[in-house]
């Protein structure tokens, strides 16, 4: 009995001698097992964090681009602007010139009446003159520069040569207005009448002759 167990246990004893040797071979194929689990764990965590870090800075990348893109466009389209042109100045309406109103013809001094005709009546009165009024008694506007006079009687329209025995000078009136009415004065003459025969500064002829042309 005790040589068979002393074979057994000589027969046994090489395969002790292999036992290490497959533990350290299966040891490595764990470890082998696990780096090559760690290497593939840690290559997809890192991609997960880096592109979790690259969307950010791909966001600001694509933002900055996108702004420039604007900022150029906008500076393309300011220079696309058309250059401000002169505004186009429109021609004046030609105006003609507008005909100078034609200078008024100067009012032509008053003249005396004619002195023709033949004398129907004559006499002898106290003359004066006046230079106020608007309107002569047969509705004329009096005018102190023409040759008129005024008389209580003679019809209008009547001529009347005076004269002044003073100096022999004469002036012929048209009777258009009434007065004086002073007694004594026959006829009231204008001023450019009066003066015509004597001084204003007189103010009155007591005794010019006086007669009727017809």
């Amino acid at each position: 009995m005790p040589g068979r167990h002393a074979a057994n246990v000589r027969r046994s004893t090489p395969f002790r001698k292999f036992v290490p040797l497959v533990s350290a071979i299966a040891l490595a194929g764990v470890l082998i097992g696990g780096a090559a689990a760690a290497m593939d764990l840690g290559p997809a965590a890192d991609s997960h964090a880096v592109a979790d870090v690259a969307a950010p800075a791909a966001a600001q990348l694509t933002a900055v681009p996108s702004r420039t893109e604007d900022d150029r466009a906008s500076r393309s389209g300011l220079r696309a602007l058309p250059s401000p042109s002169a505004p186009a100045t429109s021609a004046s309406p030609s105006h003609s010139p507008s005909p100078s109103p034609s200078p008024k013809k100067p009012k032509p001094s008053p003249t005396q009446p004619s002195g023709d005709g033949t004398v129907s009546s004559s006499g002898t009165c106290g003359v004066s003159y006046y230079s106020d009024g608007t309107h002569t008694a047969n509705g004329e506007n009096f005018d102190p520069n023409a040759f008129t006079a005024a008389s209580k009687t003679l019809p209008f329209n009547t001529r009347v040569r005076v004269t002044n025995p003073a100096n022999g000078k004469s002036v012929v009136v048209r009777i258009n207005d009434r007065g004086p009415y002073v007694s004594g004065r026959c006829l009231d003459l204008t001023r450019a009448a009066f003066a015509a025969i004597a001084s204003l500064g007189s103010g009155v002829l007591p005794a010019a002759k006086w007669a009727v042309l017809s």
